[in-house]
């Protein structure tokens, strides 16, 4: 069974001098000699070196407290998630699966093993308690695949504790400094040793010029940002992250909505086929989610009513509904993430993403054509919403209402993408849009609820059961979507009065 740990740590070039003398650190109570480990490490990646591209470390070593094998995620400069399996011979399952979104069909081969003997002290404060980890790490490194080459140098790495104030290590740094102890150039051992090593370096995936000029390069940067989250997330959706599965699906949206916003700027007979595959796959994503946003409101709301007037099981009814669901819908997903087709939507991006569909108009400058596709988004949502107000309270408004808001959500997508290139207007774009998509989408939460509530009902109205308090809070959400269609035509106008059209 794999687990995960926050790694913080910083790495600094040293001279073979040793440890600068750290007792003089805030917060410092003593300098602990935790000894001398002797670490023998083995990096995978792929022929052309995927992972290290992406900053990912995938290692099988022995040695030192944590022995086996692990999973490096970058989160930040300088801070990883970093996930643990046992020792074997080979990589285990879950690991192979979380780097799967980057290695896609390819093969893991050795490509780096490094010897390091690590000399490690612990900072600890006046109780006793573990601030930091540093080592000083003398490392040999030899190439495996792509040739032959050798290097070694020594390197002094200091790990916060667990649950520590990333402050502490400025504290650490400013010590080491002074000492005339320099940050390391390498973010990585792997980094350095690859370079050093003289062996291909990796390829970094093709991204945006760092000065987009045309409304194309606008547009693909949107584009490639959104691949990228797409595959950068995959491992915290197969980790069940708090968000991975709504970010995920967001990305998916908004590669989708710059699609056809953009169909002047991308050629749409490229890119439909591709939108039909990333609705697949929000579809597939949203199968858990909607039901676990939808029970927790439930819940929710159930917790406000007074106990007199709970009549029946409800809270048992409720939590069976949403954990038989949450139960298929997570093995399907993680099926869904293993799939073929999923693997070679991936790879489609990477293709559109090195080789965009440019039409004419890319070329353009870019605040008249990202401009004009934003208000053709815009007038759009304001034919909708209107049409919406104007019928009568009941089913075709609350289309209406839900129509208008999956428009508001692509107005804001464009927005976003356009904000680079057009600035405060887009960003009061984005800021009005997505004060409008909330507004609309607790209405649309409300009608959902109303559904789920009338089906839960009939069963336990078939068990013999109550039927009261469903319908107490079938009545609540009345009152809530209703609130929210008495505010909506005050809420609009006010919307494009200030909408930069």
């Amino acid at each position: 069974m794999a687990d995960t740990k926050r790694e913080i740590e910083r790495k600094y070039e040293s001279d073979d001098s040793g440890l600068p003398d750290l007792t003089g650190v805030a917060g410092v109570a003593n300098v602990v000699d935790k000894g001398t480990a002797d670490l023998d490490a083995t990096y995978h990646d792929t022929s052309d070196l995927r992972l290290a591209s992406a900053k990912v470390t995938l290692r099988r070593r022995s040695g030192g407290s944590d022995a086996g094998w692990h999973l490096k995620l970058p989160v930040a400069p300088g801070v990883r998630d970093e996930i643990h399996a046992p020792l074997s011979d080979t990589l285990p399952d879950e690991l192979a699966a979380l780097a799967r979104s980057r290695v896609r069909e390819g093969q893991l081969v050795p490509v780096i093993r490094l010897r390091t003997t690590r000399d490690v002290q612990h900072l600890v404060d006046a109780d006793g308690a573990l601030l930091a980890e540093v080592s000083v790490d003398r490392v040999r490194a030899d190439r495996l695949f792509g040739g032959d080459g050798k290097a070694q140098w020594t390197e002094i790495e200091v790990e916060l504790a667990d649950g520590g104030d990333p402050a502490f290590l400025d504290k650490v740094e400013k010590r080491l400094g002074k000492a005339g102890v320099r940050p390391s150039k390498s973010a990585s051992k792997l980094a350095r040793a690859l370079a050093e090593t003289k062996g291909g370096k990796p390829r970094p995936p093709k991204t945006a010029s760092a000065a987009p000029v045309t409304a194309g390069d606008h547009v693909m940067a949107y584009v490639r940002a959104q691949r990228d989250a797409i595959v950068e997330l995959d491992p915290a959706v197969r980790l069940d992250t708090e968000e991975g599965v709504h970010d995920m699906r967001v990305a998916t949206r908004r590669l989708r909505s710059t699609f056809r916003t953009f169909g002047k700027v991308l050629d749409r007979q490229v890119t439909d086929p591709i939108a039909d595959e990333l609705k697949w796959l929000a579809g597939e994503l949203g199968v858990g989610r909607d039901q676990e946003v939808l029970a927790e409101r439930l819940m929710s709301a159930l917790a406000d009513v007074p106990p007199t007037l709970v009549h029946g099981p409800v809270h048992d009814r409720i939590q069976r509904w949403a954990e038989a669901s949450e139960r298929g819908s997570r093995s399907r997903l993680l099926g869904v993430l293993d799939s073929t087709r999923y693997l070679a939507l991936l790879d489609t991006l990477d293709t559109l993403a090195a080789d965009p569909p440019l039409l004419k108009a890319a070329a353009k400058d870019p605040e008249k054509v990202l401009t004009k596709a934003v208000h053709k988004d815009f007038a759009k949502v304001t034919d909708l919403i209107e049409t919406a107000m104007a019928e009568p309270p009941g089913h075709d408004r609350d289309l209406g209402l839900h129509e208008a808001r999956k428009k508001a959500k692509r107005t804001r997508y464009a927005a976003e993408a356009a904000r680079p290139a057009l600035g405060k207007p887009a960003k009061t774009m984005v800021k009005s849009m997505k004060s409008l998509q909330t507004m609309l989408g607790e209405h649309q939460d409300s009608v959902m609820a109303r559904e789920t509530l009338r089906e839960l009902s009939a069963v336990a109205h078939a068990a013999g059961e109550s039927a009261f308090t469903y319908g107490l809070l079938y009545g609540r959400e009345e009152q809530r979507a209703a609130a929210v269609e008495a505010e909506a035509p005050g809420a609009w106008e006010d919307i494009k009065a200030g909408a930069p059209v």
